[in-house]
């Protein structure tokens, strides 16, 4: 993985908002990875679902479902935990999303690709 660290601005990252995307080039030219907030931590994965390999948001950094609880991957309907990245409903029950470690410090959101 490439040697780098992301960062983005607290106030970017909304409690159960949109996630903040970012280029994972190491893993392909289209791939991705988000960072979103829930009960006020920062959670950052590649955008991946489990089940096949295609992205989880429904539309640009959407990636929580309707009631805001789970993170949804718009394909199949998979529901993860926003806080393992576990799926708990769908066809990958059982498997997770790839974590990417995140750290929040003086208002800023630091996604360490570096350590993924």
């Amino acid at each position: 993985m490439s040697e780098a660290v992301l960062t983005f601005n607290s106030a970017e990252l909304l409690e159960k908002g949109d996630g903040l995307r970012f280029a994972m080039p190491a893993l392909g030219p289209h791939a991705s990875g988000f960072v979103v907030r829930y009960q006020g931590k920062a959670y950052a994965y590649v955008n991946r679902c489990a089940h096949v390999p295609v992205e989880l948001d429904w539309e640009h950094g959407k990636f929580f479902n309707m009631t805001q609880e789970w993170l949804i991957c718009a394909t199949h309907g998979a529901m993860y935990s926003p806080q393992s990245g576990r799926c708990i409903v769908g066809p990958c029950q059982g498997k997770s999303l790839s974590p990417i470690p995140v750290s929040e410090q003086d208002g800023i959101v630091t996604v360490h690709l570096d350590q993924f």
